[in-house]
This record gives structure tokens, C-alpha cells and sequence, in this order.
């Protein structure tokens, strides 16, 4: 069954990604940003055999639980990035509980996502990045910057709709939920990684050293994986052309909406997603 690393694009989940590979999957506790086992959902790899049109989301829909079925034919726990809406798309559901074991989503605040996707996306403004926050029908892959080496050939349409309908989607899965806040993982990494040890520990029975789990944060801080993207590269950055490259980590703790957010867009995300920035603490 699976474990969705849910999350909003630029959110966190690739940190939370590799602190969960050097937790689980090395022996040492430390990051390797370039060997992370879990990958990503959906791929056209996993729509094989089911669909032939893959820009087509009517068949590609009908076939979501279809291929979550044959990725549990092992009956094994498995974890899956993703930065799909949990939504019913007509009578299809992205997800189901016969499917999914449960689901740690990491939120972030929307006036700090926004600089992320101007920087990730190509986006020309913040006027531009402020429609994709908002943006209901917004879709991922196909026609993304993302379709760098890493993913070329492998992309397909990911439905991510607007920041609060992303979250509200996800929040609603009852089963096994944890909520993770990238402000948190940076303020107080200690408490938050510990919620996802005890996740880990209490709803899989696993175990682990608090000298392994120490090493796993120490070795994931935002400054130690921004500099291993910087020394050995990492391949799910989006090239712009053969010579240059928009980094992965970017800003991290220095993005600050405070300093780098015109008050008026601010007002206006905060406006919008009014309700979900309040039950988040946000404002």
C-alpha cells in the first residue's frame, strides 16, 4: 500500500523526500539527493498497458486506481511522492483507501510558494506566479519546465488546482493523516522530523536509533543539501538550456515574504486563502 508524500509544488517535499530515504534506506543515516528510492506519482511509466494517450486526463483518470492497483500487487508498503489533488475528476478518484496506507502532507505558506514557483517555473513576475497559486484547473508535467533529463519522456499531466484546494483536498483524507510544516522544519526541525520518526515508528512498527535519526536531520538541513546540489548536481533540476539551470534549493529560510513580497499581492493571497491561512496559523 502506499504512503503519499503529498504536497503543493515547492513545498518542502523533496526535503522531506530525502530525510525519509536517509532515515529509512541508508544505513548511515546520511542524504544522498541523487539516490532517493522514492520516485515520483504519476509517471507515464506507471500508465503502461492502460492508456495510450497520455495528454488525454479523461483516460488517464480512468485508470488511476488501475495502476495504483498493479504497483501494490507486492503488498508492501511503498512511498510515493506527489503533487496531485486528491480530486474525483467525473467518477474517477486520484486515490482510495483499499490503495492507500495513509499520507504525510507538507503545506507551506502561500506568500513564501509564491517566490519558489516565480524562481522554478520561469514565471516572468510575481503577477504571473500569483495566477498559478490561484489557478483551479491548474495542471503540471506535460508542457512543464520540469520536463528536464531526469523525467524527459517519463512526464504526464498532474492535476494541482489552486494552493487551497490542494490542501483542503488532502487534509480531508481521514486515513493515517500527518501534517508537516516546512516553516516548522526549519524554526524547529527537531519536533517536526520527531512527528514523522513517531509516524513512522508507531504505523509501520519500525525502529530507529536516536543516533541514526540525528544524523538524518543533521545531514538534510537546507544548507548541507543546497550544497550537495552545488558539488555533485542534482538531477531533477530544471534545465533552461545546456548551459544553465534553475537550482532546486533555492532561497530556503531566506525566503521571506516580508522582504520579498510587493504588500499587495500578499493582501491578496491572504484574501483568498483566508480561511485555510487562519486554520494553519498563518495569519
Amino acid at each position: 500500500m502506499i504512503i503519499w508524500l503529498a504536497s503543493y509544488p515547492k513545498s518542502g517535499n523533496t526535503w522531506v523526500r530525502s530525510f525519509l530515504t536517509s532515515l529509512i534506506y541508508k544505513k548511515d543515516g546520511t542524504a544522498d539527493l541523487n539516490s532517493m528510492p522514492i520516485s515520483q506519482y504519476p509517471l507515464r511509466s506507471h500508465f503502461n498497458g492502460l492508456v495510450n494517450e497520455f495528454d488525454n486526463i479523461n483516460l488517464l483518470s480512468e485508470k488511476w486506481i488501475s495502476s495504483q492497483d498493479l504497483l501494490n500487487l507486492d503488498n508492501k508498503i511503498k512511498f510515493f511522492k506527489t503533487h496531485h489533488v486528491m480530486c474525483n475528476f467525473g467518477k474517477n478518484s486520484f486515490t482510495n483507501y483499499e490503495n492507500t496506507f495513509g499520507v504525510i502532507y507538507i503545506v507551506r505558506d502561500p506568500r513564501n510558494v509564491i517566490t519558489s514557483i516565480l524562481n522554478y517555473y520561469s514565471k516572468n513576475n510575481y503577477e504571473e506566479a500569483k495566477q498559478f497559486l490561484f489557478d483551479e484547473r491548474k495542471i503540471i508535467g506535460v508542457d512543464s519546465p520540469q520536463n528536464n533529463e531526469h523525467q524527459r519522456g517519463n512526464n504526464i499531466i498532474t492535476l494541482i488546482s489552486s494552493w487551497k484546494t490542494h490542501y483542503n483536498s488532502w487534509k480531508n483524507f481521514k486515513k493515517n493523516f500527518l501534517l508537516i510544516k516546512y516553516e516548522n522544519l526549519i524554526n524547529d526541525e527537531i519536533n517536526e522530523f520527531s512527528k514523522i520518526r513517531n509516524y513512522l515508528e508507531n504505523k509501520l512498527n519500525l525502529r530507529f536509533s536516536n543516533n541514526k535519526f540525528n544524523t538524518a536531520i543533521s545531514s538534510n538541513s537546507f544548507a548541507k543539501l543546497k550544497k550537495i546540489e552545488e558539488t555533485e548536481g542534482f538531477s531533477e533540476n530544471v534545465k533552461i538550456n545546456s548551459n544553465s539551470e534553475v537550482n532546486f534549493f533555492n532561497l530556503g529560510p531566506k525566503n521571506d515574504y516580508k522582504n520579498l513580497l510587493d504588500e499587495r499581492i500578499s493582501k491578496e493571497i491572504e484574501k483568498i486563502f483566508s480561511h485555510e491561512m487562519k486554520e494553519l496559523g498563518y495569519i
